[in-house]
């Protein structure tokens, strides 16, 4: 259930984002794939284990880098740390014990990390967002 419920809550979101407008500034994108990675963060507060904390926060470091370069030089690279970050939501479990993590919670994250970053790919194919910020600055397309 996990896996349906988090493809079709990027769809969601993504539509939203995109019908309210808010995906119009290159930073939206960017802000989920830093976001994404810091529940897993919490879980480890939550879960009270210094070991899972220091993983945690090592990984969540890297996708935060990848975000801000992304966001930098191109969407490209939010499109594929999101990507990324739902193949390591299948790899989780054998890579840090999170005691304070939703059984759920990889399948969930893992699905809706792969359609944001997918849907975020297409939209930059489609020309909707500028993978690259243009001369206004903001990297809006019309």
């Amino acid at each position: 259930m996990g896996y349906g419920i988090g493809s079709v809550l990027s769809v969601v979101v993504s539509v939203f984002a995109r019908f309210v407008g808010l995906d119009r500034d290159r930073a939206f994108y960017p802000t989920v794939a830093i976001v994404v990675p810091s529940y897993y963060v919490l879980f480890a507060v939550i879960g009270g284990t210094t070991h899972a904390l220091i993983v945690e926060l090592s990984v969540m470091t890297g996708f935060v880098a990848a975000a801000v370069v992304g966001f930098k030089r191109s969407l490209w690279i939010v499109s594929a740390a999101l990507v990324g970050h739902g193949v390591f939501d299948f790899f989780h479990g054998g890579i840090v014990t999170n005691d304070g993590m939703p059984e759920y919670w990889p399948a969930f994250c893992g699905s809706y990390d792969v359609g944001a970053g997918g849907i975020l790919a297409w939209l930059l194919m489609r020309g909707k967002i500028a993978a690259r910020v243009n001369g206004n600055h903001r990297g809006i397309h019309a």
